[in-house]
């Protein structure tokens, strides 16, 4: 255990905290029999760039990242609230199109440093938010908080670790996942279709890990800005992050809520989600702004919270209605659809995903 840095006040009940952060290179070949061609990609012919305003906007951009652009080229950028700035993702599987921009990250400038939330999917992608925030201000990062490790806001944070000065921040389960086998068939599968950007990859143990469960909490203070991280538990992945623009009363809020696609719940715990949705409203009434991990920024009353809860209930009632039955394990998720949600973005990639692990978690309950 290593002294906290000075700008950190520890409000945790479990933090580990390193001189530097860790690169682990993850050494796979190419996921033999992955199609590179995905159904659920971009589509480039059908491109669309979201007004200035993205806040409330209903739809997310259509674009194409140019593999060939240089690393120091910025990325599109949107203003969301003074000083914060949004970079608002495909709404897409993962894709040679896309190539990992499928998801959404931010950063925030106060007088002393630059906070960024989320490093999207490739160290390629990582850097090129790296030239963003260089587009918009001289101001050194300072940290780079992951709010989860999924591959879409966490491949990207290799290129913060090159950087001298950056701490990078995520929940204590995020080096569980780096020895994973998870990752490594998720590195592989990206290898497949994104070949430059995944080749000599190598994941993150950040300088600081946040754990010991809700309500566990880590305050920032910089530039007279105070920004509290929260451990939210393991609702989404191996551990989940919120953080929270005290004085701007802006919530990043990740994949605690998604707005305009449907969730996806194959690697997290789904009996945590209520509780968490319940807990953000009840501590923030006051929010200004909530940003999600996918899809655009809201104002109250944060309706993706209620679009992403209802979901999730929902299927769990479907699916303990199918068990009742009797049905098995692949006639339960024949049956799984959701009329409701199914002309939802990625519905079809994930409703059935998440149908399949929502059974198993009901059959364990009836044991």
């Amino acid at each position: 255990m290593h002294l906290i840095p000075p700008l950190l006040v520890v409000l945790a009940i479990a933090l580990q905290t390193a001189d530097a952060a860790l690169l682990v290179p993850v050494d796979v070949p190419p996921l033999e029999g992955a199609e590179p061609e995905q159904r659920f990609g971009t589509d480039a012919n059908r491109p669309y760039t979201p007004p200035a305003d993205v806040v409330n906007h209903p739809r997310a951009p259509v674009f194409a990242v140019d593999a060939s652009a240089p690393e120091t080229k910025p990325l599109p950028v949107y203003r969301i609230a003074p000083d914060t700035y949004f970079l608002f993702g495909n709404i897409a599987e993962v894709d040679a199109v896309n190539r990992g921009f499928n998801g959404n990250a931010g950063f925030i400038v106060t007088d002393e440093g630059v906070i960024v939330i989320d490093a999207l999917g490739t160290p390629y992608l990582g850097r090129r938010i790296i030239a963003t925030v260089r587009s918009v201000t001289d101001k050194p990062i300072r940290y780079l908080v992951i709010t989860h490790a999924h591959p879409d806001h966490y491949y990207g944070a290799a290129a913060f670790a090159e950087l001298p000065g950056v701490k990078i921040i995520s929940h204590a389960g995020t080096e569980s996942y780096v020895y994973s086998s998870t990752i490594e068939r998720s590195v592989a599968y990206r290898k497949v279709f994104l070949p430059r950007e995944m080749e000599g990859f190598q994941a993150v143990v950040p300088d600081i890990l946040l754990g010991g469960g809700h309500p566990a909490r880590l305050t920032l203070k910089l530039g007279g800005k105070t920004f509290d991280l929260y451990d939210v538990g393991h609702h989404h992945s191996h551990g989940d992050l919120v953080l929270h623009q005290v004085e701007d009363k802006v919530l990043w809020v990740s994949d605690l809520a998604f707005n305009g696609r449907v969730t996806y719940i194959g690697d997290g715990h789904i009996e945590e989600i209520a509780p968490m949705q319940d807990w953000v409203k009840k501590h923030f009434p006051d929010l200004a702004l909530m940003v999600p991990g996918h899809g655009a920024p809201q104002t109250a009353p944060f309706a993706m919270l209620d679009f992403t809860g209802n979901y999730v209930r929902a299927l769990r009632a479907r699916m303990q209605q199918l068990h009742a039955r009797g049905l098995g394990l692949p006639e339960a998720v024949a049956q799984a659809g959701l009329p409701e949600y199914s002309r939802e973005p990625l519905y079809e990639l994930n409703h059935w995903i998440n149908a399949n692990h929502v059974y198993r978690l009901v059959e364990e309950e009836a044991f």
